[in-house]
């Protein structure tokens, strides 16, 4: 079976809860295929770099899938279907990665910051002007 990395995106306007159900629902359709969800990771509510539908945030949610072509391929039939569905990508990898993916290991980073205060310790830095400021001459 082919390996599969997949992310779609959810309207803002439907709760955590509906999420995890499409999830859910969408996990079937796979395993119905002959295919299997190997990690599923809920990122949140993220802003979007453009409107899309009418929405500036939607909720991110990644699929590492090992099924056959035929299984995500109906899968994504039923996404485009769905209405709370936004955006989808599949994307057909050598291996999926093991651990928690780049996104989550961001949250963990920003999470750490939160204790330094979000910015890094640059001491003192004296006078910036390099002297005494001087007015500009045009």
């Amino acid at each position: 079976m082919a390996l599969y990395e997949h992310i779609f995106l959810a309207r803002q306007d439907v709760s955590a809860q509906q999420v995890e159900e499409l999830t859910t629902q969408f996990t079937d359709v796979l395993s119905q295929g002959g295919g299997k969800v190997t990690k599923n990771e809920y990122w949140g509510i993220k802003t979007l770099s453009y409107r899309i539908r009418k929405n500036r945030k939607a909720h991110y949610t990644l699929l590492n899938i090992d099924a056959p072509h035929a299984a995500v391929a109906e899968m994504e039939r039923q996404m485009r279907i769905s209405e709370d569905i936004l955006r989808f990508m599949t994307i057909r990898v050598d291996e999926l990665e093991e651990g928690p993916s780049a996104m989550m290991q961001k949250r963990d980073r920003d999470d750490r910051d939160g204790e330094r205060g979000g910015r890094p310790d640059r001491g003192d830095r004296g006078d910036r002007f390099g002297g005494e400021r001087r007015p500009r001459r045009f």
